[in-house]
């Protein structure tokens, strides 16, 4: 049976779950592979702690050389993250002429071009099944599964974090901070959870995702991209009220000359099937021209489920180089001739409905005026809610839109926020509910 030696880079959380389901499973891989996955080397600058798996510590070294030099190693696990030295070793593999698997979503988001490119120039193969969504199978059905179908839409829950955070306001009421305090005691959030929170993990991840359903350039730069801080408990109260549940979601769609991209808090049907994802988990419903709907569902992170996705990409690569056919399987899920320059749909031109909750003094003829400057922008008012205690001298009022244009909004809410009787900043979240004349699902 051949023996197909794998270098690892970055003996982590990830790196250790890739390591024991290669040594559990070892009779399965090879059963289906008809092949030895073989880690020869392991590279990591604490050659010293203690990892929750067994491992012959003779292979580890903090000498990256030990893998690129190594001429039987063929494929190259980097899950270091960040962008340098990743990047660095990244193409440094490829350039040598071995394939590499990657879980490092920011760099594909960032300089994914530049790797892919490389990649292709030098006809090796990049795997990044891990870089979204963790153990769900999200890359592989895009490129794969759903091969055949135009993708008129894709909806993500993407990040674990900045869902169990809101699951927690929801379902118990708890503060944006104690929520995310309660994420971090379980592990489920970093020390520094800035990226989770803000939506940039969530765009870096949609960037890998929408090139690949829309065989596009699209840069990681042009997506809108808002986070979940200036979510409040009120907001997930009103929400609810109105039939809603909040959540950080990964929005795009093809529009034929552009792409849609766009990441901020929404509010989704509660009878939708996003709406049940709760707690770390992740989902990303699927819109395809042949097949319809489609929902993948699964743990966002950790170690076995992201182990289990490198692992997966790399059984995929051996496959390949067993047969002699490296990127059997388009990089980008096209040709790379095929691939489009689209631009990114301007989000001042989104039209959507709106929750706008408006911190007002209760005085007569308040919501005369807020209503008069929202009509005087096409901005219609579906539903008002005018309740609770005043406090700080100021009640919550919250209106309903609506299919109305971003810009519009931006521009009527700028305005009432000089209003002498609004306490601004005034509290906007998109809703999806796919009624209106560009929705896809429902």
């Amino acid at each position: 049976m051949r023996e197909i030696y794998v270098g690892l880079i970055g003996l982590g959380t990830v790196g250790c779950g890739m390591i024991r389901i290669l040594d559990d499973n070892r009779d399965l891989i090879e059963d289906r592979l008809g092949a030895k996955l073989t880690l020869k080397r392991i590279v990591d600058i604490d050659t010293t702690s203690e990892r929750p798996v067994e491992f012959d510590r003779s292979i580890l070294t903090p000498d990256v050389s030990a893998i690129m030099d190594d001429p039987e190693i063929e494929i190259v696990v980097e899950l270091i993250g960040g962008y340098e030295p990743a990047k660095t070793f990244i193409l440094e593999a490829i350039e040598r002429g071995k394939h590499v698997v990657t879980a490092n979503k920011a760099l594909l988001a960032v300089h994914g071009p530049q790797i892919f490119d490389a990649a292709h120039k030098r006809k090796v193969s990049v795997q990044f099944e891990a870089s979204v969504g963790g153990g769900i199978p999200l890359i592989k059905s895009i490129r794969e599964g759903l091969a055949a179908n135009r993708i008129g839409a894709l909806y993500g829950i993407l990040n674990g974090t900045s869902n169990y955070v809101l699951t927690r306001m929801t379902e118990e009421g708890a503060t944006f901070e104690d929520a995310l305090a309660e994420a971090q005691k379980k592990g489920y959030a970093e020390a520094d959870p800035t990226f989770d929170v803000d939506g940039t993990d969530t765009a870096h991840k949609l960037a890998v995702t929408a090139r690949l359903a829309y065989c596009s350039s699209l840069r990681y730069e042009e997506i809108y991209t808002e986070g979940i801080t200036g979510i409040e408990p009120l907001d997930i109260q009103f929400a609810s009220d109105f039939g809603y549940k909040v959540k950080l979601l990964a929005v795009s769609r093809d529009r034929g000359d552009s792409i849609e991209a766009r990441v901020h808090p929404t509010m989704i049907p509660k009878d939708h099937v996003l709406a049940s994802v709760s707690g770390a988990f992740n989902a990303v419903f699927i819109t395809g021209d042949a097949v319809g709907d489609v929902m993948l569902y699964g743990l966002g992170a950790g170690m076995m489920a992201a182990g289990s996705a490198v692992v997966a990409d790399l059984m995929d690569l051996a496959r390949d180089n067993l047969s002699g056919v490296p990127q059997r399987v388009p990089l980008l899920t096209c040709r790379t001739a095929a691939i489009s320059d689209r631009p990114v749909f301007p989000m001042d031109e989104i039209r959507t409905s709106y929750y706008i909750r408006f911190s007002a003094k209760d005085r007569p003829g308040v919501l005369s005026k807020i209503s008069g400057i929202l009509g005087s922008r096409n901005i219609s008012i579906s539903a008002v809610i005018q309740k609770g205690r005043e406090i700080a001298g100021v009640v919550p009022i919250v209106m309903l839109t609506h299919e109305a244009r971003e810009k519009d909004v931006r521009e009527a809410l700028k305005e009432i926020d000089t209003l002498d009787v609004v306490s601004p900043p005034t509290r906007l979240i998109r809703i999806e509910s796919g009624d209106g004349p560009e929705g896809y699902w429902l």
